[in-house]
C-alpha cells in the first residue's frame, strides 16, 4: 500500500471569502500537521441514536459539512464494526471538495461483510484492524494487533496507521469507539457537535470509566463554534491551546 500524500483542502475553493475567513479558526488548528481527532455529533441530551440504532438525521447540514470537512483533511478515517454494522457508512467525501481519505474499520472479530459500502473500488485504501489473522475481501489490508484486555489498544492502531503515512487520523465513530479512544489518551482533539434535538432514550455519545470525585474529572481546553443551528465543542487534548492560530 502506497503511503499517504499530504492532504489539503481549501476552504475559499467552496465558500465565499468572508464566510471562509469564519471558519478557519475551527481547521487552522488541524490543518497544519498530524492529529487523531474523535468527532461526535449528539443531541442536547448527548444521544447519537434512537434505542433503535437509527441516527441518520441527528446532524444537520451544519454538522454533516464540518464531518465532510474533517473527512477531506485526514488521510484515514477510522469507525468500529459496530457502527458500519448499523449504518453501512461510505465514508467518503461529498459535501466539500477534497480526496477521499483511507478507511479503517476495527473488527476484532472478522464480522466486515465484503459488500459494506465502505469496501467500494474508488481509489481510496481499505484497511481492518484485527486480532488474529483470518480471511479478507481482496481490496482490503488487514493489520494484525496484539489484544491488550480482550480490545485493541487505541495507541497500537494509531502507531500502525503512523507507519503507513496515514499520520493525520479521524475518528468518526461509534460513540464507543472515539470514547475507548479518548480513555486511552490517544486522541490529540475531540470535536462534539450538539444539534437542538432532544431524543430522550438511546445510545450516549461518551462513556468513559467512572470518577468518584469533580476533581478527576477531564476539563480539557475549549471553544466553540455556531455551524447553522448546531454548536461545536473544538476540544483540545494535547495540551495545547484550542484557540485558532494566528
Amino acid at each position: 500500500m502506497e503511503h499517504a500524500e499530504r492532504r489539503s483542502w481549501s476552504l475559499t475553493r467552496r465558500l465565499p471569502e468572508t464566510e471562509a475567513q469564519a471558519l478557519s479558526p475551527i481547521y487552522a488548528p488541524i490543518a497544519r500537521g498530524p492529529f487523531v481527532l474523535g468527532q461526535l455529533g449528539q443531541s442536547l441530551d448527548g444521544r447519537i441514536a434512537t434505542p433503535t440504532g437509527h441516527s441518520r438525521t441527528i446532524s444537520g447540514a451544519g454538522g454533516i459539512s464540518h464531518l465532510h470537512r474533517l473527512r477531506a483533511l485526514a488521510d484515514a478515517v477510522v469507525v468500529g464494526i459496530g457502527t458500519v454494522l448499523a449504518d453501512d457508512p461510505q465514508l467518503t467525501v461529498r459535501e466539500v471538495a477534497g480526496r477521499n481519505p483511507a478507511r479503517v474499520v476495527i473488527d476484532p472479530n472478522g464480522r466486515l461483510a465484503g459488500c459494506a459500502r465502505l469496501l467500494a473500488d474508488d481509489g481510496a485504501p481499505c484497511i481492518v484492524v484485527q486480532m488474529t489473522e483470518r480471511p479478507r475481501p481482496e481490496r482490503v489490508t488487514a493489520l494484525t494487533l496484539p489484544a491488550v484486555d480482550g480490545q485493541v489498544d487505541p495507541h497500537a492502531v494509531v502507531a500502525a496507521l503512523a507507519a503507513l503515512g496515514l499520520r493525520r487520523v479521524l475518528v468518526e465513530g461509534g460513540g464507543q469507539t472515539v470514547s475507548r479512544f479518548l480513555a486511552a489518551g490517544a486522541l490529540t482533539r475531540l470535536h462534539v457537535c450538539v444539534t437542538p434535538v432532544v431524543i430522550g432514550s438511546g445510545p450516549t455519545g461518551l462513556c468513559l470509566p467512572p470518577i468518584a470525585r469533580m476533581e478527576e474529572a477531564m476539563r480539557p481546553r475549549c471553544r466553540t463554534h455556531l455551524l447553522g443551528e448546531e454548536v461545536l465543542f473544538d476540544i483540545a487534548l494535547d495540551g495545547a491551546s484550542a484557540e485558532a492560530a494566528e
